[in-house]
């Protein structure tokens, strides 16, 4: 195979995924290269978020994951909701030492990206004082801190102001290599998505470069009954 040939990072072959039960994926065939920049779109219970967590399952040690509802721990500071995302990586005492009294290195490497974000200046606040928008830039800047190649999310600007949301997510677009991201606003998904993957109803109706999609296929996806 030409080495300059992105390689494949996930395929599904007609595959139906169920959650709790219940199947929510129907016959899904879909394959994602190394590099891609995908969103995924369609009405609520489309299936969006099931698609997310299959993808994560099978490469969760090489990607990092935003939650749609943050999965943050409220009682702890925005610094060390943010160091969590690498707690696998450090010593039992590494970790004790940082929660408690953050060493330099560490510092470093966290600040800036909660500077990308806006909300250094929140760094030592705890997260159940903040608002939706703000936990969800915590939420980010976790994932980011993981410094995967492979970046999964759900719904990452759904509580950020519709200004700021397209800067954060063209911050996920320049820090991983391969992007894939479920998000309810159209117009941001076709913007700094190249690929748009549209499901209904468990299905995807639609897989096409985001210049091909048209006000009537968008149109379709969403009035179907």
């Amino acid at each position: 195979m030409d080495s300059d040939t992105p390689s494949c990072l996930f395929s599904l072959d007609k595959e139906n995924i169920s959650y709790q039960d219940t199947t929510i994926l129907k016959n899904v065939t879909l394959e994602i290269n190394q590099g891609e920049k995908v969103g995924l779109i369609g009405p609520s219970g489309a299936g969006k978020t099931t698609l997310l967590r299959t993808l994560y399952q099978r490469v969760s040690e090489q990607s990092a994951f935003v939650h749609q509802h943050y999965a943050l721990v409220p009682q702890l500071s925005v610094f060390h909701n943010v160091y969590v995302g690498r707690l696998d990586r450090n010593t039992t005492s590494q970790n004790l030492i940082n929660l408690v009294y953050p060493r330099e290195q560490v510092r470093q490497e966290i600040f800036p990206i909660l500077d990308s974000l806006g909300i250094k200046e929140k760094s030592f606040v705890r997260v159940g004082e903040l608002s939706g928008g703000e936990m969800q830039r915590v939420a980010v800047a976790r994932a980011i801190y993981r410094q995967e190649s492979i970046l999964l999310a759900d719904e990452p600007v759904s509580s950020i102001d519709p200004h700021q949301a397209g800067a954060v997510l063209e911050l996920i677009n320049q820090v991983a290599e391969t992007v894939v991201m479920s998000l309810h606003a159209v117009e941001l998904a076709l913007k700094y998505a190249e690929r748009i993957i549209g499901l209904h109803n468990g299905e995807i109706q639609f897989d096409l470069s985001a210049e091909e999609v048209t006000p009537v296929i968008l149109k379709e996806l969403y009035q179907q009954s």
